[in-house]
């Protein structure tokens, strides 16, 4: 297999990803019922429908731009990539 190939998983991958790191307590929620009710089909079908829709989500954040917008926040507080702004454009950043 090719490095393109792995490039487009590794983007789908991110995408479930963005989506399960902003929705991640909903899993509870299902473990929770899956505890309560004992009904594993209605628990495999909600599961399902979570996966799909984290997915879902996850291109929905790349597209608007949240993911970059979350990765500028954590970088204003990073020391390297303070450094690095500080170095590259002479300039100090907040």
């Amino acid at each position: 297999m090719d490095y393109k190939f792995w490039m487009k998983v590794a983007i789908h991958k991110n995408y479930f990803d963005a989506g399960l790191g902003l929705t991640s307590y909903f899993k509870y929620f299902i473990g929770g019922y899956a505890l309560s009710s004992l009904n594993i089909e209605k628990t495999l079908w909600l599961t399902l429908f979570y996966g799909v829709a984290c997915y879902f989500l996850g291109i929905i954040l790349f597209k608007t731009g949240w993911i970059e917008a979350n990765t500028e926040v954590s970088n204003r507080f990073n020391p390297f990539v303070k450094e690095m702004r500080k170095k590259i454009n002479g300039k100090k950043f907040k």
